[in-house]
């Protein structure tokens, strides 16, 4: 019997999964490094989110470990190299939240566009601010999206249902897949000085990592409007904070630091033209019961090969 150790909040549709396939699970959600070094040598599967590196010192330390199970996408807090070297499996749910995402990416657009953030809290706070803004409709606006997987691909089929330009960025070519909703591909300096809006699907990786740095922030026109819901390394923070007061409005779903310590995210964070939430594009039922029915299956496939 293999025995399953998770470090993180999961969904019982997951523990139920496991339960029925026999393993024998230790539902341990917030444990911490030193807490986990301590046990991993007694268990064969490490299921985790991405609140701790799962690097060198953990992966040695699991003695019995067969396999590496993400609960989610991003493997980017994962030494997948090392894993693999020694053996053990390394499997993740890449399908899984790409609906969720998408979809709050577009919920971040709206609320830009409509001040809807600002407006809210106004009403919250007792006043009635009528007039106070006015803002914009999607329909006719360049959306650039950069990264056209899974995600952002999807992204682009919903801006296109609002009538937006749509323009990509990707490494590849996914020029025939792109023509196909009607939008173009071009290269990121352009979609940088077109875009009204900008939203980031590219995973971490080292040409990835500060892709939006001081000499990108240059190139987007006064007022438009940028949204990462990727990963929080692809923008350098000190850059964005010297370019945010000409940006129509920024939204985060994810950040460099997690949770935010620094004063630096401090400042980012209560800018009037922020909006920042805690890593949630995957924190919906749907996206946690797709998790669960694709991680589970990538682990059963991963025992069966070890």
């Amino acid at each position: 019997m293999q025995s399953v150790l998770i470090i993180d909040r999961v969904s019982e549709k997951f523990l139920e999964g496991l339960a029925s396939k026999g393993f024998n699970i230790d539902y341990r959600p917030g444990l911490d490094k030193k807490e986990v070094l301590e046990v991993i040598g007694n268990y064969n599967i490490l299921v985790f989110r991405g609140r701790l590196k799962i690097d060198r010192e953990i992966i040695t330390a699991g003695e019995k470990l067969k396999v590496l199970a993400r609960y989610g996408i991003g493997l980017d807090n994962v030494d997948v190299d090392y894993a693999v070297k020694r053996g053990i499996a390394v499997v993740n749910a890449p399908n899984a939240s790409c609906v969720s995402v998408a979809e709050l990416t577009i919920g971040f657009i709206i609320m830009l566009f409509r001040n809807l953030y600002e407006y809210i809290n106004l009403v919250k706070l007792g006043k009635w601010p009528k007039g106070m803004f006015i803002g914009s409709e999607l329909y006719g606006k360049k959306i650039g999206v950069i990264g056209f997987g899974r995600i952002g691909s999807r992204v682009a089929r919903y801006a296109k249902a609002f009538k937006m330009d749509v323009l990509v960025y990707d490494l590849r070519d996914v020029s025939r897949d792109v023509e196909e909703i009607g939008g173009r591909q071009i290269d990121l300096y352009e979609l940088l000085k077109q875009s009204d809006v900008i939203t980031l699907h590219v995973p971490l990786t080292p040409l990835t990592y500060h892709m939006i740095d001081d000499d990108e922030l240059s190139l987007i026109r006064d007022g438009a409007i940028l949204i990462n819901t990727s990963r929080g390394e692809v923008i350098n923070t000190r850059a964005l904070i010297r370019h945010i007061d000409r940006l129509g409005g920024v939204a985060l779903d994810v950040l460099e630091q997690e949770p935010p310590r620094d004063e630096l995210f401090r400042r980012l964070i209560e800018h009037p033209k922020v909006i920042v939430t805690p890593h949630i594009g995957a924190e919906t039922r749907e996206s946690m019961d797709r998790i669960a029915e694709e991680l589970l299956n990538n682990i059963l496939d991963a025992v069966k090969w070890l």
